[in-house]
């Protein structure tokens, strides 16, 4: 009960909570590091996963490069390009010391879980739905945008927002090769015996991973064109796809 007694005292003593390295800027530093990371692996890996997947090739290398991904831990991974010395151990503006090497390290363990879902959302599109967008004159293009993306968007979200939630909790490594983040009160908490301190950063984590992974979910929900209306909507699974074809309908005569 000692160890839960400190991590309250933490909690709720306000100095902790400000300064520069007070729980807030920790948390901010985290959020920037989380964020940025994301974005590059979102850039970095859905555009090609989803032109895959629309041409329907490259299955075998989206897969795989899913694999590989998952199969390298993350910490690993960074302790190799700070050894290496590369890409440098020197400080990158508010992603601290070798920012630049935490942010290659987590942008790769977010690019599984984007590739996969993004390549899968576009071939579970049901054919009778591309055959019927074929008809009406649709180009490659013209059948991606409107017709493929809408409706495997939920699936893309769903990729996007697991590698959200695993960036957030994986960033925490950040503290080990001295980056910015909640990570520096956990290990600090941890290394000086101060377990109270330590099981308070780790909660802080906890609770944000919550929080974000209710907005993702509320995003990935938004993206849905699927009607939440009556069950015989719903039972129909041509009709979403047919509303997002008709809706286009004009733009290709």
């Amino acid at each position: 009960m000692t160890v839960f007694t400190d991590m309250w005292d933490f909690l709720t003593t306000g100095a902790n909570w400000s300064g520069d390295g007070g729980i807030w800027a920790l948390l901010v530093q985290q959020l920037l590091l989380t964020v940025t990371a994301l974005a590059m692996a979102v850039v970095a890996g859905l555009p090609l996963a989803l032109w895959l997947g629309h041409l329907g090739r490259g299955g075998f290398l989206a897969i795989n490069i899913s694999n590989i991904g998952r199969a390298i831990p993350t910490f690993a991974l960074l302790a190799l390009f700070v050894k290496a010395d590369w890409p440098g151990t020197d400080s990158l503006g508010p992603y601290g010391r070798a920012g630049l090497a935490t942010l290659l390290a987590l942008t790769l363990f977010a690019l599984p879980p984007i590739i996969t879902n993004a390549y899968v959302a576009m071939r579970e599109v049901p054919a009778e739905v591309r055959e019927a967008a074929r008809g009406m004159g649709m180009t490659g293009p013209q059948r991606f945008f409107r017709v493929e993306l809408p409706l495997g968007l939920p699936l893309v979200m769903s990729g996007v927002r697991l590698a959200l939630v695993q960036v957030w909790a994986t960033a925490t490594i950040a503290a080990l090769v001295e980056g910015p983040g909640l990570g520096t009160i956990i290990t600090d908490g941890f290394f000086r015996s101060n377990y109270g301190k330590g099981l308070a950063g780790a909660l802080v984590v906890a609770v944000v991973a919550l929080a974000l992974e209710l907005l993702a979910a509320l995003a990935q929900r938004a993206s849905d064109p699927t009607p939440k209306g009556g069950p015989s909507r719903q039972a129909d699974p041509l009709s979403p796809a047919a509303d997002t074809v008709d809706a286009n309908a004009d733009a290709v005569g």
